[in-house]
């Protein structure tokens, strides 16, 4: 039986130790991600890791970019620091990328979108912390490559509530479809 959802590919953005632990206090909110993880890998879809790190003492971080050049003067997020790693909750197995990015956006720095055309994903599902910045970055980017998209609602985090409203409710739906990951899980059936 062919797979009907071998162009979609689920990408778990940020999803590491020192960004969840910011905002997973209550382990319940990791649920949606685990859901959406266990979903992807029952129907085949591939499940591709993102994680923000960098080269110890920094090359790739401009003291022009405010997101990321206070990181470079108070140290941490190096590829090899258990801030950077994968959070437990959701592992990636092995065979699944783990793609570690310079910026915001996913593909930023990196060879995401050698991955995703080498298996001709045209399909991308978006979950990740946080939603105004992973998420919206990559969205937009996405977009822009032309790939469809999709993003689970409940399996994005942002430590501004209304902020996530917004994005998910007003702006994302002109991109993307927007769902919640169980309406998602119903699609695969």
């Amino acid at each position: 039986m062919q797979n009907h959802h071998n162009k979609t590919a689920l990408l778990v953005m940020d999803m590491q130790n020192g960004i969840v632990s910011r905002f997973a206090g209550n382990g319940k909110v990791l649920l949606p991600f685990q859901k959406a993880v266990e979903a992807a890998r029952r129907h085949s879809i591939p499940v591709i890791f993102v994680r923000v790190a960098f080269r110890e003492g920094y090359p790739e971080v401009s003291p022009r970019n405010k997101s990321f050049s206070a990181i470079s003067g108070f140290g941490g997020m190096t590829v090899s620091e258990t801030a950077t790693q994968i959070h437990e909750s959701v592992q990636p197995q092995p065979g699944e990328p783990l793609v570690t990015k310079l910026r915001v956006s996913a593909f930023t720095g990196n060879d995401l979108e050698v991955i995703l055309r080498s298996r001709q994903i045209d399909t991308l599902v978006l979950c990740g912390i946080a939603t105004s910045g992973v998420v919206l970055s990559t969205l937009r980017e996405a977009a822009d490559k032309d790939f469809a998209l999709k993003v689970l609602s409940d399996a994005c985090l942002d430590a501004d509530p209304e902020v996530h409203r917004v994005l998910t409710e007003k702006v994302f739906p002109r991109q993307a479809n927007v769902l919640t990951v169980d309406a998602w899980i119903d699609t695969l059936d």
